[in-house]
């Protein structure tokens, strides 16, 4: 593994970790690039939602496109990991 990526992934996790640091809160934009395609994608906050099996879950979804209610927003497509290393190794990075 380079230095740029376990750099890359680093900053991931910290991010993950630290809902205080997200610039969106309660989101954080995330992205994943291979081959030439990108996907776009939002981790939410659900530990200060008091929502438990979301809190390392990727939604496909852009953040400036986000849907107008809650029910909607937890029925995008979704990618779910055990923990922020996880989804990190995923490719999945903070945009």
């Amino acid at each position: 593994m380079t230095r740029s990526v376990t750099r890359t992934r680093g900053r991931t996790v910290l991010f993950l970790s630290n809902p205080a640091l997200w610039p969106a809160w309660p989101f954080l934009p995330v992205v994943r690039r291979s081959r030439g395609a990108e996907e776009l994608g939002v981790v939410f906050d659900a530990r200060a939602a008091r929502l438990t099996g979301y809190s390392a879950t990727v939604f496909a979804c852009n953040l400036f496109a986000l849907p107008p209610d809650f029910e909607s927003f937890l029925a995008l497509p979704k990618e779910v990991f055990d923990d922020a290393e996880e989804l990190a190794a995923a490719g999945w990075c903070v945009d």
